[in-house]
């Protein structure tokens, strides 16, 4: 069996490691990739994205969104960790959407967590620690965070957050997608 090159994935620069009561918020290792692979084939945890990811669509999340922002911009997608509880639970982050809109450039705090971790507050707790790290170690002005309407779970940990709503817009994901129409919240530094 060829096993695969994650030289990538050891080539991290110093990722900041960030403490919230509960979570860790990590660099990425080989043993995440697996577990975030099943999360991301998960219909309920992709509900709101256009479809569940391939096992090689989902390692190069990783490496292309997960990996590099770090080296380009000092914060980026963290690997969360619940200590005593799971080695891996998915990512909550830092990153400059790749699209235009009229509220870009911009940096977005997103997070994607295993379908079993839902409704414990991980999310909310390990955003605030990634939300606190832009403002006060990356400069930030401004966060945004945006999804759906219909992603209410989403939509309460962003007013959990403390952000305002700002509208809404058409994400330029797939053409003619259902899920195009986005609601755009936003948290300027304290």
């Amino acid at each position: 069996m060829v096993r695969p090159d994650l030289s990538w994935l050891r080539t991290n620069p110093a990722v900041p490691r960030l403490h919230g009561e509960r979570v860790v918020l990590r660099e990425w290792v080989p043993d995440d990739l697996a577990p975030f692979a099943a999360l991301n084939a998960d219909p309920r945890v992709m509900r709101y994205y256009p479809s569940p990811l391939t096992r090689a669509q989902s390692d190069a999340f990783v490496r292309e969104r997960g990996v590099p922002q770090f080296a380009e911009r000092g914060f980026g997608l963290w690997a969360v960790e619940v200590p005593g509880v799971a080695p891996f639970i998915g990512y909550v982050g830092l990153a400059v959407p790749a699209f235009e809109a009229d509220f870009t450039p911009c940096v977005e705090i997103g997070w994607r967590l295993a379908f079993a971790y839902w409704g414990r507050g991980y999310a909310t707790e390990a955003a605030r620690a990634a939300i606190a790290f832009g403002f006060a170690e990356a400069g930030l002005e401004e966060i945004v965070s945006f999804t759906v309407p219909e992603n209410r779970r989403s939509v309460a940990v962003m007013a959990r957050l403390g952000m305002s709503y700002a509208g809404e817009f058409d994400h330029p994901g797939p053409p003619g997608h259902a899920l195009r129409r986005h609601v755009l919240y936003r948290l300027a530094r304290p």
